[in-house]
């Protein structure tokens, strides 16, 4: 009976050491690679969600931004007008000022549109490292 106590009481010899068998230690490292990637999910999700968050009030506020920025533009391009009508009729001051406008946004919009292109969105840095990586693994497998 005391013999038993003292069995129980002490923890085998392997157990003592931290020789834990090969087997318990792969089973722990699944066990252990699987918290820990589901927790790295959690942590990515809720990354993700607070960025998503972040950018809807971003987007309000540049959209508020923009809409004030707007009737700025038409009070200026009023006023531009209104100061060269007292040069030239104000129709034909309408006219000038009008003309320009359009030409200015037209640019811009061409100017956006070589930068949206699909060539522009490739990530080449990404790709260039890729190559990297895929000829380094193919010299060391060799």
């Amino acid at each position: 009976m005391r013999q038993e106590q003292e069995s129980a009481a002490v923890p085998s010899a392997s157990r003592e050491y931290g020789a834990d068998s090969i087997a318990d230690l792969i089973r722990n490292l699944a066990t252990d690679l699987s918290t820990l990637l589901g927790k790295e999910i959690e942590l990515a999700k809720s990354e993700v969600g607070e960025s998503v968050a972040e950018a809807k009030t971003a987007v309000g506020a540049i959209a508020t931004g923009a809409a004030i920025a707007m009737a700025g533009l038409v009070v200026l391009l009023m006023s531009a007008v209104y100061g060269l009508s007292n040069v030239v009729e104000p129709w034909l001051a309408a006219l000038i000022v009008g003309a320009v406008a359009l030409l200015v946004g037209y640019l811009m919009v061409g100017s956006a549109k070589k930068k949206m292109s699909a060539n522009s969105i490739v990530p080449d840095r990404t790709l260039e490292s890729t190559k990297k990586d895929k000829e380094t693994l193919k010299r060391a497998t060799r």
